[in-house]
Formats: structure tokens, C-alpha cells, sequence
């Protein structure tokens, strides 16, 4: 019996031939990522911002948000920040908390939210609730942001060190495209950024990375085994001999994101949301990011040849004249 192969043996396509268009398109998408981050903002969470935050599900098929705003306010702990998630009943609810703020406040703050809640709207569930300081807050956006520059950076080095320099440029470039599409994303839809997220970056980070090695991997032997094949070819080549290990890969993890986004608890939605585009992303910047900027990064047929030294030329000269 045959096994069945989701990407024949004998494929030859050729990916390089759209490498302009394809890096147009990419740049646009970035660009225009990086207006929406700094225009629009992302929506961060209470891990960021502090303060308090409380998920709500109503009986009814779509929350008051108005109406659940005005009996907030009457509490006196300041004006709410209500934002839909998941389904038209279900809503998150952010107070912010005073930078002195105890877990006595926090925690009164939530029962009286509970109990109006309660009061006005019969059959409500009152969901998990989290409590932020400020300076806490900030901490932990710091340390977050630095995390993701660190990852790039070091794994940047790491294949600068075990390749050659335009190899580090391309892995970095890729990863700059994956990180800035999922911010993006993130901007576009208003969904809440918070350490979760976080998490989710530095994880299809690595598994970008791990793609663009296995494709890397190949390009360099490639470059030993077909020393007269230019260029683009031998690049084709090589994405195409690693294209049945990435679409395995990628389809096995997708199936598992795509049950998560559909039948997983609204928790962890943002933290699958973000990973699932970035397999999406990260495959598709894996063959057409870091691959084709080899050519224009100068990467010839001798990048991997080792350079003859003059001991060897010596040596050479003296076998010679034996």
C-alpha cells in the first residue's frame, strides 16, 4: 500500500519567483501594524495597566454594557472600562485601582460589583477577578517588552555565530515580521494584551526560529552540494526539500489551535488566537522572509567554503615541489 504524502517527492515550486511582490506585500502589512500599535494602541490588560478586572456573563443574549455602566459608576470607585469578549453576553470589566491600593480594597471592590450586578440583572455568573497595582503593573510590561528584544536578539546571534551573518539579519528580519503582524492583530481587534500574550509571542518566536533553522540547514548544505547552481535555484531547492516537514508540522499544530479557538474555555482565546497566527505567519516568513533576503545580503555559492590561509598555501606549494 502507497503511503499518502501531502507533499510529493518530486515538488519544484518556485518560491523565489514571487519574492518581490511577496516582500512588498509584507513590508506594507508591517507598516501598517505598526500605524495601528502606535495610533489605535493595544488594549492592554490589567497586567500592564493595574487595576481591577472581572469577567461577567449574562443570562441575557447580549450584556447591558450602558446599563452596567451606569450602576458601576454609582458604586464611587471611578468610571468603568467595559469591553465585550467571546460571546454578546459575556464582558470584562477594568477598574482602576489607586497606587496604594490594598487587597481589602480589592477585594471589596469586587463584592459590591458582584452584588449590583446581583441585584439588576438575575442570573449573572461572576467570573474570575484579578487585582494589579500600578507599579507592579509597569514592572511587569518592562519586563515583558525586554524578554521578547532579548529572544530576538539572542537568537539572532546564535545563528550569526552558526551560519554566517546575513543568515542572523534574515532570522531577525522574519521575526520582526512575525511579532509586528501579531501586534497588529491584536491593535486591529481591540483584544486584551496581557502576559499571556506575552507567553504566546515568545512562543511562535521559537517556533518560527525552528522552521527558518531546518530551512537555513538546508540552504548551507545545498551550497556545498551544488557549487555551480545559482542562486535563487538552489534556494528553491532547498524550501522545497524541507516543505514536506513544515506542512506536517504546521497542520498538525493548527489542528490543535483550531479546536482550542472553537471549543476551548474564553480564557486562553488571546493566547490561542495569537499563536495560531503566528503558525500561519511564521511558515510563511520561514520561505519567503528569510530565504530570499539571502540574495539580496549577498550570499554566494563560496559563502561556506573555507578560505584558504597561507599555511595552507605553503603547504601546498611544498607538495608540490615534492
Amino acid at each position: 500500500m502507497k503511503l499518502l504524502k501531502l507533499v510529493p517527492d518530486n515538488t519544484n515550486i518556485r518560491f523565489l519567483r514571487w519574492r518581490v511582490p511577496f516582500y512588498a506585500i509584507s513590508v506594507l502589512l508591517m507598516a501598517a501594524s505598526l500605524v495601528l500599535v502606535f495610533t489605535k494602541g493595544l488594549n492592554l490588560g490589567v497586567d500592564f495597566v493595574g487595576g481591577q478586572s472581572i469577567r461577567v456573563e449574562f443570562a441575557e443574549k447580549t450584556a447591558p454594557v450602558a446599563q452596567v455602566r451606569e450602576e458601576i459608576d454609582a458604586l464611587g470607585y471611578g468610571e468603568p472600562i467595559i469591553q465585550r469578549v467571546g460571546q454578546p453576553n459575556q464582558i470584562t470589566i477594568r477598574m482602576k485601582l489607586p497606587d496604594a491600593a490594598d487587597a481589602g480594597l480589592a477585594n471589596q471592590m469586587v463584592r459590591d460589583i458582584g452584588a449590583t450586578l446581583e441585584q439588576h440583572h438575575p442570573g449573572v455568573q461572576i467570573g474570575s477577578a484579578r487585582a494589579v497595582s500600578g507599579k507592579v503593573s509597569d514592572e511587569l510590561f518592562r519586563s515583558g517588552m525586554i524578554a521578547l528584544a532579548l529572544a530576538m536578539l539572542g537568537i539572532s546571534i546564535y545563528i550569526w555565530v552558526r551560519f554566517e551573518w546575513q543568515f542572523g539579519i534574515g532570522a531577525l528580519f522574519a521575526l520582526a515580521h512575525d511579532v509586528t503582524l501579531t501586534l497588529g492583530m491584536f491593535a486591529l481587534t481591540g483584544m486584551e494584551f496581557d502576559l499571556n500574550i506575552v507567553a504566546a509571542i515568545l512562543t511562535l518566536i521559537g517556533y518560527s526560529l525552528n522552521d527558518t533553522i531546518v530551512i537555513y540547514d538546508r540552504i548551507r548544505e545545498n551550497m556545498k552540494k551544488y557549487r555551480k547552481m545559482p542562486i535563487p535555484e538552489l534556494l528553491d531547492l532547498s524550501v522545497n526539500e524541507t516543505l514536506s516537514r513544515t506542512v506536517v508540522t504546521s497542520s498538525s499544530v493548527l489542528i490543535t489551535l483550531v479546536a482550542l479557538l472553537l471549543l476551548g474555555p474564553d480564557v486562553i482565546f488571546g493566547f490561542t488566537a495569537a499563536i495560531t497566527l503566528g503558525i500561519f505567519v511564521g511558515t510563511y516568513s520561514s520561505i519567503y522572509m528569510s530565504a530570499p533576503i539571502l540574495i539580496w545580503l549577498g550570499v554566494t555559492q563560496d559563502s561556506f567554503v573555507p578560505t584558504e590561509t597561507r599555511a595552507d598555501a605553503q603547504d601546498k606549494r611544498a607538495r608540490g615541489q615534492a
